[in-house]
């Protein structure tokens, strides 16, 4: 029998909760510095047991936070955070850092099998002209106890208001290989450094799927403090652009994969166009093997 998920708001942010657990917690005015590119995220996220899946400010990047929609490089513009990987020049601390802010939810519900909202964005560039209007949906889902699971739909419109072309990439399309990081964005505990990595191709192995076409990518990890492991079953989705998603991923020197839209072909979203993306997120409580994660991936096929 599924979870009941009860879903409550305050100033910051809305909270998710099954069984007692806060499993989600939406963060929608983060207090962080210019240098993060401010945007709303997830975290953290936990398993219905309440074991950590996500990390925030992480040493090495102070801008990863949890799960969360973004673009490294967008005109110019860095809505990632951080320094901007710049071909022939590598990483450089540029005056192009953007900002993405929640503006109203459009529905919130819960109190049933499903707890979702839907809220309206926006991406303003530093130089403070409004570029994106985004319209974003969270969907969490299929709570059980007893298999220790729980699904998360996303789904993104990003439509262009800047009144010129907008063109999206990320580090690989500006001439770094392999860092095809851009979209929705998990960032794991600093504990699931090295975890295994598989996909519906069959590979395994965070550097052989880096930057592969999979329908499905299953990440393992295990806990800090507390016994066990838990996996993170993320399927590519779909996307309305001409490139097709390719997978970032890395679990070493630390966790993180993005089901990217732009991996190493840039997109161009004329103006009064709109990107839309859709993904789909399951967590388990466990760690699950290479076979138990392609049955897996097959009864959540969205």
């Amino acid at each position: 029998m599924p979870e009941t998920l009860h879903l409550t708001e305050d100033d910051d942010a809305l909270a998710v909760e099954a069984g007692g657990v806060e499993i989600a917690r939406y963060v929608i005015r983060p207090d962080a510095p210019a240098a993060e590119a401010p945007k709303p995220y997830l975290h953290p996220l936990r398993t219905l047991s309440g074991a950590p899946l996500t990390a925030i400010r992480p040493w090495d990047h102070r801008w990863h936070k949890g799960l969360q929609m973004t673009w490294s490089h967008v005109s110019g513009q860095n809505f990632w955070g951080g320094p901007t990987f710049v071909r022939g020049k590598g990483y450089r601390w540029l005056d192009n850092l953007g900002t993405i802010r929640h503006e109203r939810f459009a529905s919130t519900s819960g109190g049933g099998a499903e707890a979702a909202f839907t809220e309206h964005l926006a991406w303003t560039a530093a130089t403070g002209e409004r570029w994106i209007e985004e319209v974003r949906g969270h969907r969490f889902h299929a709570a059980d106890s007893a298999r220790g699971l729980w699904a998360l739909d996303f789904a993104t419109s990003l439509t262009n208001v800047r009144g010129a072309d907008l063109r999206l990439g990320s580090p690989t399309t500006h001439g770094r290989p392999a860092a095809g990081y851009t979209g929705f964005f998990w960032r794991g505990p600093r504990s699931w450094t090295g975890g295994a990595v598989h996909s519906a191709t069959g590979r395994t192995g965070a550097d052989t799927v880096m930057g592969t076409e999979a329908d499905w990518i299953a990440f393992t990890g295990r806990h800090d403090e507390r016994d066990g492991g838990a996996t993170v079953l993320a399927y590519a989705g779909t996307t309305s652009g001409s490139a097709p998603i390719r997978w970032f991923v890395r679990s070493e020197p630390f966790p993180v994969f993005s089901p990217s839209p732009s991996f190493d072909e840039e997109l161009v979203l004329a103006p009064g166009h709109t990107l839309d993306l859709r993904h789909r997120l399951v967590f388990a409580d466990r760690e699950y093997t290479a076979d138990e994660a392609a049955a897996l991936a097959k009864e959540f096929t969205p």
